[in-house]
């Protein structure tokens, strides 16, 4: 009887070089392709590929051919410096490495920026897009009008002041404003983030340096056609539930699924869930 070895984060490590700049990501199984993108605040701490969705990978590459990618200036992805929206800028990186890597039609699972840049990614290249998944995000770069929901929100202050003095202290913060459940934030967990951040001073530079112009989708939405689901969780202290269903409302062929007592990442909180929900919508 054969075992299929575990997956790491050091053996699903891949890179490729576009016009000089490295896109890094993680990869495993076989099938039909799924990009998955991950968090990452531009004044904050922010989760690499394979922390977001490690938890995700296992299930959903014994079906899929799973690709996650490091955002620009996360990770090992970058450094680039911008003035214009943020979103637009990781959806050229999310083109050159599908590109790259010659699949012309993929899945994409988005959550947080990685969920606004999956739907920024479907608005300007729907024939590369099969079905979305997207949560814990706003629709446009700079974020949606609030309806009932303070603003700015709560994680905002957190990761502002994480970004500027980055310690221990100030990402464990962070990290119990980003999860309902505080037992999730361990000192291995404040760690490995504050690691990521300190170990890519390159990375930190080009974010300080850049400037992302707003920019509204929400005018747009409806042109989105393909079959969506949103997954977001019901304690969500960056991005308010509100917003999914405002994405709900406005994206035809869409669903919702929204996890109580699950904060901003729901793949990294409540991956059971999250994983059967996924399989279930991308092999229906």
């Amino acid at each position: 009887m054969t075992t299929t070895p575990a997956l790491t984060e050091a053996s699903t490590s891949k890179t490729v070089t576009v016009n000089g700049m490295p896109i890094h990501y993680h990869e495993a199984g076989q099938g039909e392709p799924v990009v998955l993108l991950p968090a990452g605040p531009s004044n904050g701490p922010a989760s690499t590929a394979w922390l977001h969705y490690s938890k995700t990978l296992p299930a959903l590459s014994r079906h899929f051919r799973c690709i996650a990618m490091d955002l620009v200036n996360y990770g090992k992805t970058g450094p680039v410096t911008f003035h214009e929206p943020v979103h637009d800028v990781q959806a050229r990186a999310v083109l050159a490495l599908v590109d790259a890597l010659g699949i012309r039609q993929a899945h994409f699972v988005g959550n947080s920026v990685g969920g606004t840049t999956a739907i920024d990614f479907a608005l300007r290249h729907p024939e590369r897009v099969r079905r979305l998944v997207v949560g814990g995000c706003h629709a446009s770069t700079g974020g949606d009008p609030y309806l009932l929901a303070n603003r700015p929100p709560e994680m905002s202050r957190v990761t502002r002041k994480a970004f500027n003095n980055p310690t221990r202290e100030t990402f464990r913060e962070y990290l119990e404003v980003n999860f309902h459940d505080q037992s999730l934030v361990t000192d291995e967990l404040v760690d490995y983030l504050l690691r990521n951040f300190l170990d890519h001073p390159d990375h930190v530079a080009a974010r300080r340096d850049s400037v992302s112009m707003p920019h509204s989708n929400m005018a747009d939405l409806p042109c989105i056609k393909h079959k969506t689901l949103i997954i977001h969780g019901r304690h969500d202290r960056m991005v308010p539930v509100e917003q999914a269903i405002m994405i709900l409302n406005y994206i035809g062929d869409s669903r919702l699924v929204i996890l109580n007592n699950c904060g901003s990442w729901a793949p990294y909180e409540q991956p059971d869930d999250y994983n059967r929900e996924v399989l279930a919508f991308l092999r229906a």
